[in-house]
């Protein structure tokens, strides 16, 4: 994808986004999901866009609803347009791009099943595309033996094999693994990080895949930024949200973001049916998970089992919403 950067866009870019643009801290502090979301239904009610909001005229609306976002503030971020400037250059020299909720081109799954709670902006690099595709969401924990790593690499292949995009965190241990078996196999994937974009984009081995089409990697974080456990809790969502059905691996009881992003997806969100790993030693983790209502994973052993699988879990529920406006 590289198009220029729509006005809407560009004004979220403004109000909710770091820019870090090679730098540690901002002058001063980007809106939060909560504070945008108040921020985008009032101008909703007002009939307005966030594009809006580089006129003068309308920011001055905010004056309405002091107690919605303190307007000298709105004001300094809509005030930052030479660092949006030079924030776009250094993306667009490591084939970033970005699309924020305003766009066309936004996954419409994220829109459809957050509503309200989509990140405002997003940044990737690779073929855009592949986020309508859907898929086997497989993730796990980051210390696993090798005997794990081979068993989710077979599901990689497996996934690639049935023609069924692989979604997955891209952290070191169960999601690389994943990727890797799905890319090996000539299969589509989708890496959804929670950090480090630009330094991902770069890398070597995965250079080839995004050059060829096959490898998309997203972060609703600022792509010079790093880790950060909130944004990695964040993101497990996020996979959910993409897929037809979600593999876990591995878990730690009670421990990490792979655990807290399950139970989420089991007692509150249930953005897709989750399984577990069933064969071998499942550890405390997973036994957990399924008395929570997780379902034994089956073992498909041909991908045109895992294909029957996933097919039959496309419901109402799990498909993709019908989309409506959202800023």
């Amino acid at each position: 994808m590289s198009r220029p950067l729509s006005p809407n866009t560009q004004a979220l870019l403004l109000l909710t986004a770091p820019l870090l643009a090679g730098r540690r801290e901002t002058s001063v502090e980007p809106l939060t999901l909560g504070e945008y979301k108040r921020l985008a239904q009032f101008l909703s009610e007002k009939q307005r866009q966030p594009a809006d909001l580089l006129a003068p005229e309308t920011w001055r609306l905010l004056a309405e609803r002091p107690q919605l976002v303190d307007g000298d503030r709105v004001e300094r971020l809509l005030a930052r347009g030479f660092l949006l400037g030079q924030a776009i250059e250094r993306w667009q020299a490591r084939a970033i791009w970005v699309v924020s909720r305003a766009d066309a081109e936004y996954p419409r799954r994220w829109k459809g099943r957050l509503e309200e709670d989509a990140p405002p902006v997003l940044y990737g690099c690779g073929e855009a595309e592949i986020l309508e595709t859907n898929g086997l969401a497989v993730v796990g924990s980051r210390h696993v033996d090798d005997a794990l790593i081979a068993y989710t690499e077979r599901i990689g292949r497996l996934a690639a094999g049935a023609g069924r995009t692989l979604i997955s965190g891209g952290a070191r241990g169960i999601d690389q693994a994943a990727m890797r078996g799905a890319l090996d196999a000539g299969g589509k994937v989708v890496g959804v990080l929670a950090d480090s974009l630009e330094r991902a984009a770069l890398s070597r081995e995965h250079r080839r895949f995004l050059m060829d089409g096959r490898l998309v990697l997203v972060s609703t974080c600022d792509p010079a930024a790093g880790f950060n456990v909130g944004h990695a809790m964040q993101r497990n969502k996020l996979i959910y949200a993409l897929a037809d059905a979600a593999l876990v691996v591995s878990a730690e009881h009670e421990k990490g973001g792979t655990w807290a992003g399950a139970v989420e997806q089991l007692e509150k969100l249930r953005l897709a049916p989750v399984y577990v790993r069933s064969n071998g030693d499942t550890g405390k983790g997973l036994e957990a998970l399924q008395r929570m209502g997780a379902s034994p994973w089956p073992d498909p052993e041909t991908p045109e089992a895992l294909a029957e699988l996933l097919t039959a879990e496309v419901s109402p529920r799990t498909a993709a919403p019908e989309q409506r406006e959202l800023f």
